[in-house]
């Protein structure tokens, strides 16, 4: 191999070794939310994408092959073709054959190092880590391939490395991390409201992440704090508390205090139609009136408290301590008051006035 064709050959290598580089960052930093939406699209790069993703590990080990043999072969190739081209001029000035090997392998090695290191290594890096998505895209397919012809050998290096963490009791993972971790989001959302890249001056988003640590029993009322009526309450009963007190909604007990149901301002106009609305207003509220409440345990979350009165269609809660006693109520206007802060009652409101 002449000279030229030695330095052609560092080209091509730092170019391989770059994409070898690129690949392995770009499938480690790209974000699986980035890349799903184009692959359900049809696009097969992104499909591609995904499947490197979820086999990182083979990726890696064909990244590191890649890496390691164009690092060996690259000062190989390029030594001798620098060194031929730097020895005539220093036998022209008279440099003895000792003295020329040695300076012209350490020009060599400073050349390539330099080389490999910012083109063929840092530039690759950087640019994965600042287009992950569309670096992932160009650079997946190509890497994926190569990991299919070299799969015996690729698979050898991964199963060995494997079995290497297995020693140290750790367990391997196939896809790297694609998500983020609630403590993470926690962070995420405090570093960018204090660098102002988010602006929640209402405090919604980080109330949105405190949300999810929270238990029913964190925002449920004890019933010693709860405005109750007895069983046999009237229309009446119920009128004059919405005068007295402004709420809307009022837990129902029976005799030993024991919440059976709530009732809503609304129960009364249904229960005072018709003809004979005067007595109405004085019998007791009809059971049909009466709303059953969802049963939670104290320790669930609140996201499924929310979920379970949703899908129940109810705005109260009974809660449950492990012996199955109610011990509180959980109502849907403090739940949301914990992801967007202070609601009002319609009917405090209209109170005030």
């Amino acid at each position: 191999m002449n000279d030229w064709g030695g330095l052609a050959w560092l080209v091509v290598l730092l170019v391989a070794n770059a994409f070898f580089v690129g690949a392995e960052f770009a499938v480690i930093s790209a974000r699986r939310s980035q890349i799903e939406p184009r692959a359900e699209e049809g696009s097969r790069a992104a499909k591609t994408a995904l499947y490197a993703m979820e086999h990182a590990t083979l990726m890696l080990a064909t990244s590191q092959l890649g890496i390691t043999i164009c690092s060996l072969l690259i000062l190989n190739v390029s030594e001798p073709a620098i060194h031929h081209l730097l020895a005539v001029p220093m036998h022209a000035v008279g440099w003895s054959d000792g003295v020329v090997d040695v300076v012209s392998f350490t020009i060599a090695l400073l050349i390539v190092s330099f080389l490999h290191v910012v083109f063929g290594e840092m530039v690759p890096k950087n640019l994965a880590f600042s287009v992950p998505d569309r670096a992932v895209l160009l650079l997946a397919t190509p890497l994926v391939w190569v990991s299919k012809i070299f799969m015996p050998v690729i698979w050898l290096l991964n199963a060995s490395a494997n079995a290497v963490l297995r020693l140290f009791r750790v367990e391997p993972k196939n896809e790297a991390a694609s998500t983020f971790t609630l403590e993470e989001v926690a962070t995420i959302v405090d570093q960018s409201r204090r660098e102002g890249v988010l602006s929640d001056t209402a405090g919604t988003v980080a109330a949105a992440v405190e949300f999810t640590d929270k238990k029913a029993r964190d925002v449920a009322v004890p019933l010693s704090d709860l405005i109750t009526l007895p069983q046999s309450t009237t229309p009446d009963d119920i009128e004059k508390a919405v005068a007295r007190y402004g709420f809307s909604r009022y837990v129902i007990v029976d005799a030993d205090g024991v919440p059976i149901g709530y009732v809503h301002l609304k129960d009364i106009l249904r229960a005072s139609d018709g003809p004979d609305a005067a007595e109405k207003l004085v019998e007791p509220l009809p059971s049909k009136r009466i709303h059953h409440m969802v049963p939670v345990q104290e320790d669930t979350d609140l996201e499924d408290a929310l979920a379970l009165m949703r899908r129940a269609g109810r705005h109260l809660a009974k809660v449950r301590d492990a012996e199955g006693n109610t011990t509180a109520v959980l109502f849907l206007e403090d739940i949301l008051e914990e992801l967007v802060g202070e609601v009002q009652d319609a009917t405090r409101r209209i109170r005030g006035r």
